[in-house]
């Protein structure tokens, strides 16, 4: 109806005042004559239109109208609710506030187009003036009949206009109006929905003992509520009748029944043969019950928008919102549960399953409050302990995932018996329902994450490079904990449309909680701002796997360090863009900032100053000159580098212990990079010949073998130099370039290789010797004139 409304006003607004117009022609002839074609055309347009703008007028009028009755007819429903009539009082005020909230923001506002047309008569009114003053001496024949008609043109335009305008001005007296009596029914609803509230939240004062203790007074009073409510009889019937109630469940479960018989004859008869494996005959009793539960919530839906009746349409809502839990729970145990787990499951799920159609049954039909107060806690208790009992039996064949949720469950029940058993009955029932549509949305996400996982393992996502795998990333590690954070919101606000109190929980979830000039926070803000943690992280993670598959493809070897300073700079970006977005979601204030960093700046920087000097040495380190699996070495421990942070650089020895150097002192103490340039380093090693041996010829027999090893670097030859001229032998200097991270090992071989090649060309290798001799001790002089003789 609303829509109509705005789609009539646009239509106004595009013929009514269309700005027809000339501009600067060669002279005034040329002018008018342009001129009286522009308002002929626009004139003709009006006329032909003429018939169609009365007909858009009555129409807006009878929307209007519409509006009106229909602020009259919610206006009686709401003032006469009675305040113990709970769920009859939520449903009026929540039409009140409905009506009210669709016409402010569906109906365009009248005064604009009113403004706007007043403006085109003003305009029409000075086109007017200046075409009767002109002054038509001068004009010929041609230009003074062009200035004649558009003078009649421009009376004609301007008389319609002057009618439209008011015709919409007593539109406008009965927009007020509907807009006055709709904003007293708005404030008046709100004023219930406090009273509700309250009561949800305060106790009555009267606990479910002493009710028990006056069973038989309640009883009575219960009972003649029951009758006066459901069973007076009046000459004109009611949409709200019981008969339409009664005739509501009759139809669902007729309507079940066919869907179940369908479904039935479907799945036991129609299947191919193939698919009825034996894991499919397990849970085909499930299946049947899933796939009916879904058929009759197709069939309530359809009878939701095509039935014109007001408690079919709100009774049919609701029903297909039990329906939906039923068939997340069902299709959950299905998907993750096996054949044998699914009696359980379906066991461990039925006390929820039941309470939950109790309190939606008491919503339909608008149930009294003495007759809540009276029932629902004994039924809670029962479904308490019947919760508490397939606990027992069922908890050691389902998944730790259900157990935990039947865990809940049964705390859930706890909360709600004790709470309705001490006079919080109101309460009590919010409290299931919010757990009902809770657990609705945790049973979704659940399924959805654990088929994500199997797909996962099933496909090896997880293995394959970040180029193939980021938007399953996206799904599992954004999308996923977005809907858990939702689920938690959506649960409060459905649970709260129950009471009709969607409105209230709107505020509550979008009002700041925290509300200062430097900082203001609600439970939508807190929200958003761990939805964005989710997002940046997942940000964070994708970009560093994307910067590490292009360092990889572009130079395997330093990609490890390369990607160390583009993590740190990647988190630096992202973190810090989340941190000043989340400061503008709480609006935080920049002057406040100011000053809390000003006064800290100080003393953190005095703290910080070793930690910025070895940041500030880490990013000179990892701009490149040294990246991971470099060997180098310092106050002589020679390792491999196996990590670099800001703060310090992690080596392990080659002793196979872990040293930690922090960058400032790995830089002053004038470190050496093994294997910066090329991966080889200068050995010197040392071998004496005997005097007498051929210089030239043992060079040339060592240079040739130890070449053939093959373990030195290609580019540079060996070298061998003489040194000295000892006691014994004739010193020679072997220069070989070896590997670095086979220094050892390279070292031992060409040794041996020297030996080994000397002895088979005939090469002494001298050695000190010495000779002892023992003389006749009966010679004194002899005695006393041991020699030592040495070669």
């Amino acid at each position: 109806m609303y829509k109509k409304i705005v789609l009539t006003l646009a239509v106004f607004m595009c013929f009514g005042l269309n700005g027809h117009a000339v501009l600067k022609e060669k002279d005034l002839a040329n002018t008018l004559s342009i001129l009286r074609t522009e308002l002929t055309n626009y004139h003709s347009e009006l006329e032909k239109r003429a018939g169609l703008q009365k007909e858009q007028q009555q129409q807006v009028r009878d929307n209007i109208m519409t509006a009106w009755g229909k602020s009259n007819q919610n206006a009686l429903m709401l003032y006469s609710q009675k305040p113990e009539y709970v769920f009859d009082l939520t449903y009026a005020c929540h039409e009140a506030t409905k009506q009210y909230r669709t016409f402010k923001e569906s109906v365009m506002p009248f005064r604009l187009f009113l403004k706007k047309t007043n403006q085109e008569i003003s305009r029409y009114d000075s086109l007017i003036t200046s075409l009767s003053s002109m002054y038509t001496v001068n004009l010929s024949e041609r230009s003074k009949i062009d200035r004649n008609v558009c003078l009649t043109l421009a009376v004609n335009i301007r008389h319609t206009l002057k009618d439209n305008s008011e015709q919409f001005t007593e539109y406008i007296k009965y927009y007020k109006m509907t807009e006055e009596h709709l904003r007293n029914l708005d404030h008046y609803a709100n004023k219930r929905y406090s009273d509700i509230q309250n009561s949800i939240f305060s106790n009555s004062g009267t606990n479910y003992l002493e009710v028990l203790s006056r069973l038989k007074k309640n009883w009575i009073e219960t009972k003649e509520t029951v009758e006066t409510k459901y069973f007076v009889k009046s000459k004109t019937i009611s949409q709200w009748a019981p008969k339409f109630m009664i005739g509501l469940f009759i139809s669902i479960l007729f309507y079940g029944a066919i869907a179940l018989a369908l479904n039935i004859l479907v799945i036991r008869f129609l299947i191919p043969k193939r698919l009825c494996t034996p894991s499919f005959l397990e849970k085909r009793n499930c299946v049947m019950l899933s796939t009916s539960v879904i058929s009759l919530a197709i069939i309530l839906g359809v009878v939701r928008f095509t039935v014109d009746q007001n408690f079919i349409y709100m009774a049919s809502g609701l029903m297909v919102e039990y329906m939906w839990l039923l068939g997340v729970i069902l299709i959950s145990l299905l998907l993750r549960l096996d054949g044998n787990q699914i009696k359980s499951g379906f066991q461990i799920y039925s006390p929820i399953m039941l309470i939950s159609f109790i309190v939606i049954a008491f919503r339909i039909t608008l149930m009294p409050n003495d007759v809540v107060n009276l029932s629902l806690p004994l039924i809670q208790l029962l479904c308490t302990l019947w919760q508490w009992y397939v606990i027992r039996k069922h908890n050691n064949n389902i998944p730790k995932s259900d157990v935990f949720y039947t865990y809940c469950s049964l705390l859930v029940f706890s909360l709600s018996v004790i709470s309705s058993w001490i006079g919080y009955v109101l309460f009590s029932v919010q409290i299931l329902i919010w757990w009902m549509m809770q657990l609705t949305c945790v049973l979704t996400i659940t399924c959805l994450s654990g088929w994500l996982r199997e797909y996962s393992r099933r496909k090896g996502i997880m293995q394959q490079p970040i180029t193939k795998t980021w938007f399953f990333r996206l799904v599992y590690s954004v999308l996923l904990p977005t809907l858990g954070v939702l689920s938690v919101m959506i649960a409060i606000y459905w649970a709260a449309d129950v009471f009709n109190l969607s409105d209230t929980t709107k505020r509550i979830l979008t009002q700041d909680f925290i509300h200062t000039t430097n900082f203001m926070a609600s439970i939508s803000t807190v929200a958003l701002v761990i939805i964005l943690y989710f997002l940046f992280a997942y940000i964070n993670h994708t970009s560093q796997g994307f910067l590490y598959h292009h360092f990889e493809q572009s130079d395997p070897s330093t990609a490890a360090s390369r990607m160390v300073m583009a993590k740190n700079v990647i988190q630096v970006v992202v973190w810090g863009t989340w941190l000043l977005i989340s400061l503008s979601i709480f609006h935080v204030s920049n002057t406040w900032l100011v000053v809390i960093t000003g006064g800290l700046s100080t003393g953190v920087g005095f703290a910080s100053k070793d930690i910025l000097e070895n940041i500030y040495y880490g990013i000179s380190l990892m701009a490149g000159r040294i990246k991971v699996g470099d060997y180098i070495e310092c106050d002589g421990i020679r390792g491999k580098v196996s990590s670099i942070s800001y703060t310090s650089t992690m080596i392990e020895a080659t002793d196979g212990s872990v040293i930690a150097f922090q960058n400032s002192q790995l830089l002053t103490k004038n470190y050496k990079n093994i294997t910066k340039n090329h991966g080889y380093e200068l050995d010197v090693l040392e071998v004496g010949v005997a005097y007498g041996t051929n210089i030239a010829e043992a060079k040339n027999i060592l240079i040739n073998a130890i070449q053939k090893l093959g373990i030195t670097d290609p580019a540079r030859p060996v070298k061998i130099v003489l040194t000295q001229f000892d006691d014994s032998c004739i010193t020679l200097k072997i220069l070989v370039w070896v590997n670095v991270l086979t220094h050892f090992g390279d070292d031992g071989i060409i040794m041996e290789c020297i030996y080994e090649t000397l002895n088979a060309h005939g090469i002494e290798i001298p050695f000190p010797q010495r000779e002892v001799r023992i003389l006749n001790t009966s010679n004194k002089e002899e005695a006393e004139a041991i020699s030592l003789k040495q070669e």
